[in-house]
């Protein structure tokens, strides 16, 4: 049988069960991710697979606070650090590999150097299991780097349930030399130096300094997935240097305080960042904005929801931000906006650094944007289609190789701020039709002259 009949035969009898199992299950995204592309019409298919730890044993553990001394009201922080992580280590040395915290508050963090305050490390083939009422919390501190669950080059890892809580409202931001006080490297999970295999899932991480988790410097295969992400200074997700990186289902909201301030940052200062998906997460109330690509090659983000939220406060950057030099395929997201960022009311916006060099296309398929429009600039290789940009504009600007088709723009409702265009194009190259102005086709002269629509300013 051909390979397409084949799958033409699979997904027939698998009918609406598979459509809906498609969009929701982790392990079919995994099984057939080009199949499951097509179910989303995809504009190319996610083509790499992010693979899940693998323990070799199954031996389970639940810590003895009695036998180890170890505090769970939330008191002295050294003590509780270094007994739990005897314990751990304990466990571990007796070929235990499912280690459980019961419930309770442990207070972690000890002197590790002059500018890091040492949490709890896990080791390799392992799976840390919070209870459901169990909270690790970092100790007050002033050292500007902390990881209260730290995983240095270990492989096969998972930790999942409970609540991670850091220092925020307790730190002492002691300034450094040079009088500089972010202290934005305290974050509630730490994975670097090459790791590899690993699942976070079903946990809340807020209050920290920095970031939710790190991933920093040959991280391979990631998953992050069903977790509680808030109230961080700096991120929710920092991905600096990875490679297959799945985040899913996962809210994250409320990241303010110090730069860049962004539910998810891709940004490797050097390092590569490729084969990275981003879910089916909810995004609301990041004071820098939702997701920022700044290194991100082959990254998929796909089906989001983000709202400015409506505590009146504006973005900085905006919902979507990627920088020219990356690859993304920006799909069947629904952005809402309130009142905008410094840019403006752009749900989605290029930035460029006027190379015009980017390495592949830039997808921006079927997204709903509520209040909010896009741009892209000095640039090229872009693919715009079936989007509707509701109350706000499409604009290019000297850009090269753009196709714009079947995209809907209107102006906001009675009420809501005006402008006088829908479309600009200027000194943009590439093929344009089937789009629409209020419901009526527009003409988009894509070629190296200025254009935008009429004035429609009522």
């Amino acid at each position: 049988m051909k390979l397409t009949s084949l799958l033409f035969a699979l997904t027939a009898s698998l009918g609406v069960a598979l459509q809906a199992t498609a969009l929701e299950e982790d392990s079919m995204m995994d099984f057939m991710p080009a199949i499951l592309a097509g179910v989303k019409k995809l504009p190319k298919p996610i083509e790499f697979k992010v693979k899940l730890p693998s323990l070799t044993s199954s031996s389970e553990i639940t810590i003895d606070l009695v036998q180890w001394d170890i505090p769970n009201n939330g008191t002295q922080a050294v003590k509780t650090t270094d007994n739990l992580q005897a314990a751990i280590d304990d466990a571990i040395d007796k070929g235990f590999n499912r280690i459980t915290i019961p419930g309770g508050t442990y207070l972690v963090g000890k002197f590790g150097n002059a500018i890091y305050q040492r949490g709890i490390e896990l080791h390799s083939e392992m799976e840390l299991v919070l209870s459901p009422n169990t909270i690790l919390k970092m100790a007050p501190n002033d050292k500007w780097n902390y990881c209260v669950i730290a995983v240095n080059g270990k492989e096969n890892v998972i930790i999942r349930g409970g609540t991670i809580v850091g220092d925020r409202n307790e730190h002492i931001y002691t300034p450094r030399a040079g009088g500089g006080t972010a202290h934005d490297e305290g974050h509630g999970i730490c994975l670097q130096g090459g790791t590899k295999k690993v699942l976070v899932e079903n946990m809340n991480i807020r209050n920290l300094t920095g970031d939710g988790l790190l991933l920093v410097t040959e991280i391979e295969d990631v998953t992050i997935r069903r977790n509680n992400i808030s109230n961080n200074r700096r991120q929710g997700i920092s991905i600096v240097g990875s490679l297959r990186i799945k985040i899913e289902h996962n809210e994250i909201h409320h990241i303010r305080g110090t730069s860049p301030q962004f539910g998810i940052d891709i940004e490797g200062n050097g390092r590569t960042d490729r084969d990275i998906l981003i879910r089916k997460n909810y995004f609301h109330h990041n004071r820098g904005g939702d997701i920022v690509s700044s290194t991100g090659r082959n990254v998929f983000i796909v089906d989001n929801v983000m709202e400015q939220g409506t505590e009146g406060e504006r973005y900085i950057d905006g919902p979507i931000v990627t920088w020219e030099r990356t690859n993304n395929v920006i799909a069947h997201n629904t952005i809402t906006m309130l009142n905008g960022s410094v840019n403006g009311r752009l749900g989605y916006i290029q930035y460029s650094g006027g190379r015009d060099n980017n390495p592949e296309i830039t997808y921006v398929h079927d997204n709903v944007c509520n209040g909010c429009g896009m741009y892209m600039y000095r640039a090229e290789g872009a693919d715009i289609r079936r989007n509707k940009f509701l109350g706000y504009f499409l604009a290019l600007a000297d850009f090269k190789n753009a196709t714009v088709i079947d995209n809907t723009v209107t102006r906001g409702p009675p009420g809501t701020p005006q402008y006088c265009w829908t479309y600009r194009i200027r000194n943009t190259t590439g093929i344009a039709y089937g789009n629409t102005q209020d419901g009526n086709p527009v003409n988009l002269p894509l070629s190296n002259t200025p254009w935008t629509t009429q004035c429609l300013r009522r």
